[in-house]
Order: structure tokens, then C-alpha cells, then sequence
């Protein structure tokens, strides 16, 4: 999942940022409205968590402007103002979720797990190939049923690929799905997180490599050569 975090109590904001990266997310962050209309035009996200109280364009009118696109990503509104009305005036402009500060920092991760599952787009729940099974909500993967010990990253890679086999990731593509803005883009990091997670999955290798094309799921027994006819 992909989220900008626009906060401008910077303090809370890069709390926020590694909270969420240490949850699997690939997060941006925005200290001001003018930074993260820049960042929402720049980019696709799959959830926002805006502070409503902030400089530069206010969190009202940048909702406004969210909501207002074709494929927009969901929004989680921040706000201190607790009362009903307030409540109702965040959701009224199109915000999807409305959270209290202060909260607890589980809750807004299941807020956002959930505003994702919400989407009109959402993919399938259970990502389902090559014996591979994968549930992006309660974070479990098995292959040929046999449970899969993945790291947070190994989990978001693997994700990745799912949701787009049977075609190819670049590395780039790869980069900019499961980390964020401030990847190197010369880091052998997806290299390296593609090797550990092709020991875990097994044998035979699921994950096939095409030199300056990427990484894509493939089925081995797709892949098999015909079997000969047997002679009369």
C-alpha cells in the first residue's frame, strides 16, 4: 500500500512515516498543503492521512481536490476537533474515514487497511498463483500450503508480483510500490530482497528474471514441456 502522510507538526508526521514503513507500507509525507497537492500530482496513492488543520492550502480544500479526481485514493482525515458537527463537516467533504488526535497508532493502521479494502478498484482479497496463496489483510502467505516466513518488505514484493501476474515489475516499478520516494534508485535492495524471498518460497523457482524487462510469477507447471505420447 502506498500512503502520503500530510502533517505539518513535523515531530508527529515522521512518527507517522516510520510507524507505517515498519507496518509494510511505502510512505511519503508532506509537511504542508502545497507539498502535498505537489506530491498528489506527482504521484498515485493508495490511501491519505491528512491533518485538516494545515498551511499552505488548508486540509478541507485539499480533501476537496482529492475527492474530486477520477481514481483518487482514499482519505483519512486528522483532526483535534472532536465533536459531532465536526465529525460531520470532515466526512461531508468527501473524506472517507475521520480520526481523532490524540489515537492510538494501531487503530489508524487498521483504518487505513481497511479504507484500502474499500476502494471501488480493490483487487481480489486472496491473490492466488503458482501454489502460491496470499492474503493481503491478515498478512499470511502459504505456497503448496506450507506457511511462508516473510519479512515485511518480502511480503510487499511478493504482493506486488501477485497483483500483476501474469506480467512483468521492473525493479523501478518495484522500488516505487513497496518503498518510497527516497529509494535510491541505484540500491541493489530489490535485487537483494528478490533473492531471500525466492530461498523461501522453494522449489521449483517461482520467480522468473527477464534482463531489462523485470520479475514476474511463473507457474512451473506451465512452463514443463509436453509430455511425448506414449508409442501404440
Amino acid at each position: 500500500m502506498r500512503v502520503l502522510v500530510v502533517e505539518d507538526a513535523r515531530a508527529l508526521a515522521d512518527v507517522l512515516v516510520e510507524g507505517l514503513r515498519d507496518q509494510g507500507m511505502a510512505v511519503d509525507v508532506a509537511y504542508d498543503g502545497l507539498e502535498a497537492a505537489a506530491k498528489l500530482d506527482a504521484g498515485a496513492y493508495d490511501a491519505i492521512v491528512l491533518d485538516r488543520d494545515l498551511p499552505g492550502i488548508h486540509g478541507d480544500t485539499l480533501c476537496r481536490m482529492v475527492t474530486d479526481r477520477d481514481e483518487r485514493p482514499m482519505v483519512l482525515m486528522l483532526t483535534a476537533a472532536d465533536t459531532p458537527a465536526d465529525r460531520v463537516g470532515g466526512l461531508s467533504l468527501g473524506a472517507d474515514d475521520y480520526l481523532v488526535k490524540p489515537f492510538h497508532f494501531p487503530e489508524l493502521v487498521l483504518r487505513l487497511r481497511a479504507l484500502a479494502r474499500r476502494r471501488p478498484y480493490a483487487r481480489a482479497r486472496t491473490l492466488r498463483a503458482a501454489g502460491i496463496e496470499l492474503d493481503p489483510v491478515h498478512r499470511t502467505a502459504t505456497r503448496d500450503g506450507r506457511r511462508l516466513d516473510l519479512s515485511v518488505k518480502e511480503f510487499e514484493v511478493l504482493t506486488a508480483l501477485l497483483r500483476a501476474s501474469p506480467a512483468s515489475l521492473s525493479a523501478e516499478a518495484l522500488l516505487e510500490q513497496v518503498w518510497d520516494e527516497n529509494a535510491d534508485p541505484f540500491t541493489n535492495t530489490v535485487t537483494v530482497t528478490i533473492g531471500r524471498l525466492r530461498r523461501k518460497l522453494g522449489s521449483p523457482p517461482v520467480i522468473t528474471t527477464t534482463p531489462t524487462v523485470g520479475y514476474r510469477i511463473t507457474d512451473p507447471a506451465d512452463e514443463a514441456p509436453p509430455r511425448e505420447a506414449e508409442p501404440a
